[in-house]
């Protein structure tokens, strides 16, 4: 059986790796083009910036590899976390990562105080969303749009965070 840790994305190499394997797949399983790793190492690029009481990225290990990642991060809107950039390597689907990840980041942003977690996802990511609806989220809005070399549908999905 297959050892997990999800851990902070804080080694050495966590933050390029979050890029380049985001950037290969996206490519590689839907023809995305290389602005979607553009998209990645903007946001990653933004790390640098983290207020560690309120924002953190976690890396999900699968016996001692990376094998996913997430973060959260605050949003303009006050009260508001965002949730980004989710990502599970396909070899380490099915052991329960994703849903491990979307829940610390739920968990960090209501021991941050945060009102609520938002995200935006693409239809065609349908794994991703039925991880988040498990997780409470619910869709807000949906609007098609061109990027990445394809039609797609954004999504925007909001979790409002009740106090426990």
């Amino acid at each position: 059986m297959a050892h997990t840790e999800l851990r902070p994305a804080d080694r050495p190499g966590d933050l390029g790796w979050i890029v380049k394997s985001q950037g290969e797949y996206y490519a590689e399983a839907l023809g995305w083009s290389n602005g979607y790793e553009a998209m990645v190492a903007k946001i990653v690029s933004g790390f640098a910036d983290l207020d560690p009481e309120r924002e953190a990225a976690w890396i999900a290990d699968v016996d001692g590899e990376r094998a996913g990642s997430v973060a959260l991060v605050a949003d303009g809107a006050p009260g508001t976390a965002r949730l980004r950039i989710l990502y599970v390597d396909p070899a380490a689907r099915g052991l329960g990562l994703g849903a491990r990840l979307v829940g610390e980041c739920v968990g960090f942003a209501r021991a941050a105080g945060y009102e609520r977690v938002v995200l935006w996802t693409v239809d065609v990511l349908a794994s991703a969303r039925r991880i988040y609806q498990a997780q409470g989220f619910t869709l807000d809005k949906e609007e098609p749009f061109h990027r990445f070399g394809h039609d797609l549908t954004g999504q925007d999905w909001v979790l409002e965070l009740k106090p426990q």
